[in-house]
């Protein structure tokens, strides 16, 4: 850490000897509790005024500042609940942990910080988006607009999310995500088909390589998760009297099970921490049997698709707000042509979109709040087996812009 950063050091190392004493999780770390006085602020104060070395100072700090980016990093990656419009990648995001997002700040009242083990974490996600741009390709197809053609999907997802702690590096999840999506036609504004209720929950275990905080400023994390076929993935409408099955684009589950991987890396850099990661949703089962109404035999039933995000990026501390950050990065996700495993027949509209992803994160006591707005740069529906069989070329309808918000609190 530089030396003109002196006030924001000072406040970091506060924070990180009011952790040390409260906590025993680390060897020569002021031995036990027994050793705390009772006016702890004069403890601490008395501490930041003795004759500490600045090398061991600068040191201090550092250690602090990469423990709390760390839990940053974390919760920037891991919005939950992928949707890009009619290229649908419904599922939720495993529930990571949060390690040390607050420990900049938080003394909890039974001594412990958020780097403590055997803890609780409640969350909720919300992410909106409204998709009505059509592609084909990564052509933008504007006479759809002139011609008042456009389909359009109004997507809401709540997300409630629960973590247990097991230890400073591994961590069980679950996350229930709950949608209310609509889709209507320029064409016929009033018919308008609905799907609302729970969706595919997902139960997964995440862990660091190396036990947080570390000193290299740096960690990888891997996660495996189970997605469970709770959602509805043949919801159906009655529309002017006729039963429909509802578009694939916002059906709440997609009827099969799926394992997901992720991997997660960051590496601090001055006041700055870049960071990257990734997660691959593996559905081997090729379809779900639930039919799509389309004319085209190859079309007739919908494809269980695999789904992916990855992220990258850099979150920085804002200058005059104590754990405010920024962060700032490029997000892609979508539905590939084919999948890892098995066939990847049946109806599906695979395509990318990639975002440029501004937002900010703010943490105080034991709560977290999260904002970003990803606005798109580029999206791209790409050919599905269907499409390659007859030689044609299908087209998909994605978001401008998507907006995503946060909250988790640690019990």
């Amino acid at each position: 850490m530089k030396r003109g950063s002196g006030r924001m050091t000072q406040e970091f190392e506060i924070s990180l000897l009011r952790l040390r004493v409260l906590t025993v999780s680390e060897a020569n770390c002021y031995q036990t509790r027994s050793r705390l006085p009772d006016d702890l602020d004069s403890y601490l104060t008395d501490i930041k005024e003795s004759k500490m070395t600045m090398e061991t100072r600068f040191s201090i700090g550092r250690r602090l500042l990469i423990t709390a980016v760390a839990g940053l990093v974390v919760l920037v990656l891991s919005h939950k609940g992928w949707s890009q419009g009619c290229v649908v990648a419904r599922s939720s995001v495993p529930v990571l942990s949060s390690q040390a997002l607050t420990g900049i700040s938080d003394i909890r009242p039974e001594g412990e910080s958020w780097l403590s083990p055997k803890r609780w974490e409640l969350g909720i996600g919300y992410r909106n988006l409204h998709s009505h741009r059509h592609f084909v390709g990564s052509e933008e197809q504007n006479a759809r607009k002139e011609e008042g053609t456009e389909v359009n999907n109004q997507i809401h997802l709540l997300d409630f999310s629960v973590a247990y702690h097991v230890s400073a590096r591994w961590s069980l999840a679950m996350s229930v995500p709950v949608s209310f999506n609509d889709r209507w036609s320029q064409r016929t504004p009033s018919q308008v088909t609905h799907a609302n209720g729970i969706g595919d929950m997902n139960v997964g275990v995440r862990m660091w390589v190396l036990k947080p905080p570390t000193e290299s400023r740096q960690n990888i994390s891997i996660g495996f998760g189970v997605k469970l076929p709770t959602g509805n993935p043949g919801v159906t409408n009655v529309v002017n009297g006729e039963t429909r099955v509802v578009d694939q684009s916002i059906q709440l589950g997609d009827g099969a099970y799926g394992l997901s991987l992720d991997a997660q890396a960051f590496k601090g850099v001055g006041f700055a921490t870049f960071f990257a990661s990734g997660i691959y949703l593996i559905n081997p089962k090729v379809n779900n049997g639930v039919l799509t109404g389309r004319s085209r035999a190859s079309e007739a039933i919908m494809s269980v698709a695999d789904e992916y995000l990855y992220r990258s990026g850099v979150i920085l501390p804002t200058p005059k707000v104590r754990g405010l950050w920024f962060s700032l990065g490029i997000r892609g996700e979508g539905i590939p042509v084919r999948d890892l495993f098995g066939a990847s027949t049946g109806f599906r509209r695979p395509g990318v979109a990639l975002s440029l992803d501004p937002g900010f994160i703010y943490t105080r006591g034991k709560d977290q709040w999260s904002i970003n707005v990803p606005v798109a740069m580029y999206r791209n529906r790409k050919v599905s087996v269907p499409d390659i069989m007859g030689n044609r070329h299908g087209d998909a309808a994605f978001a401008d812009q998507f907006f995503l918000v946060s909250y988790a609190r640690r019990f």
